[in-house]
């Protein structure tokens, strides 16, 4: 399927691995110029080698810039002022028991989740409504519907994302603009399957892996973890002009974990 994406910009936030990355080289595979970030250049050129090894005509742009503090987002709006699509998907989770969470974590978790998103928006939707042209997509999380009792503070802000995907729609209405969020459900990135190796350290990793899908997440239908490249898919998809329809929308990719028909 050809997505449209040829003459398109996108900077998608924290994409020099994980589910940033796989996003990065669906939506750079369909033609459009793809801006690379993280917070070192090692990383990001890095993530360009390793992308230019699968896709060696991609047009990739390197950013260096840390969206989670304000001096991050001015570096990045100074570079890339203008883009057609946004991608938020910048974000940090960590397991802590709520008893032990202090306030500092409680504010860099919603400093880093919610506010780089917000920032980014402030400046991109603008523009995007002054142009009548272009795509926001929050990386939510199935969290954020089915909080787990072992990251409630990352549960807070994915939840906090929803409401703000939905309220920013709201100002596109009647516009060629759309703002949408995306909620993957547990996904077998470096950070994720590092969470799960520790709650089961004797196992090894398969094995750690289907007990946390059975102990962790029951109501999983497919009952394992997600792969990065199945959520870029559906990002791809609502990144590209063939998604006008579909705005406001908090599109699940979880695998069957949110046990309801919304």
């Amino acid at each position: 399927m050809d997505l449209r994406l040829n003459e398109k910009t996108a900077l998608i936030t924290a994409s020099s691995g994980g589910i940033g990355m796989a996003i990065a080289k669906r939506i750079a595979a369909d033609g459009a110029t793809t801006i690379i970030n993280a917070r070192s250049e090692a990383s990001v050129e890095k993530a360009i080698g390793e992308i230019r090894q699968e896709l060696p005509d991609a047009k990739l742009v390197s950013l260096v810039a840390d969206n989670g503090t304000t001096d991050g987002i001015a570096k990045t709006i100074e570079e890339h002022p203008q883009v057609d699509i946004l991608i938020n998907n910048l974000g940090i989770f960590e397991a802590v028991d709520f008893f032990d969470l202090t306030d500092d974590q409680w504010n860099e978790i919603f400093e880093i989740n919610v506010m780089s998103g917000v920032r980014l928006a402030r400046h991109y939707l603008k523009q995007m409504l002054d142009q009548n042209s272009g795509r926001i997509v929050f990386i939510s999380s199935e969290s954020g519907l089915v909080p787990s009792p072992e990251m409630p503070h990352y549960a807070m802000t994915k939840t906090a994302q929803l409401a703000l995907s939905r309220s920013l729609a709201q100002l596109t209405q009647g516009t060629q603009v759309t703002v949408n969020s995306v909620l993957p459900g547990s996904t077998a990135t470096p950070g994720v399957r590092e969470f799960v190796g520790k709650l089961f350290p004797e196992l090894p990793f398969e094995a750690a892996e289907k007990r946390f899908m059975e102990e962790n997440r029951p109501t999983s239908l497919i009952q394992r973890l997600i792969e990065p490249e199945e959520i870029a898919n559906l990002v791809a998809f609502v990144a590209s002009p063939l998604s006008s329809a579909i705005n406001g929308a908090a599109l699940r990719s979880d695998g069957g974990i949110v046990p309801t028909i919304a």
